[in-house]
């Protein structure tokens, strides 16, 4: 079944995750959203035929501290590109002795500390 009809995938990648070369046939737009510029160019492309949006939250040079992430932006930015579906990635410490780091999990408790971003 080809699914690249169906879904195009955003992603918004953090450290290590911001990699342009997962992407075949790259091509990059700079765009504007009512919350203003989001953290870079959206990277569009293709992963094993499925229509993907790679977007760095930190930017590529990696220069927005994440209190200055301008999140509205990003998510509006792909949703206006067409994105129906979001993997985002972060990496943080864990209060759990079994969690390592490389660990993948999923979450079912938030602590949000960003204090300073618009909620």
């Amino acid at each position: 079944v080809n699914c690249s009809h169906i879904f195009q995938i955003g992603i918004i990648g953090g450290s290590g995750l911001d990699d342009p070369d997962i992407l075949e046939g790259r091509t990059e737009r700079y765009v504007e959203t009512p919350y203003g510029k989001p953290s870079d160019a959206l990277i569009l492309g293709k992963i094993k035929n499925v229509d993907c949006v790679l977007l760095a939250r930190h930017g590529r040079q990696h220069t927005i501290m994440p209190s200055n992430v301008n999140y509205r932006a990003n998510i509006w930015a792909l949703r206006e590109e067409g994105c129906t579906h979001l993997l985002v990635t972060t990496a943080c410490g864990s209060l759990r002795e079994e969690i390592q780091p490389g660990d993948i999990v999923i979450i079912d408790q938030f602590i949000d500390r960003l204090v300073l971003r618009v909620h």
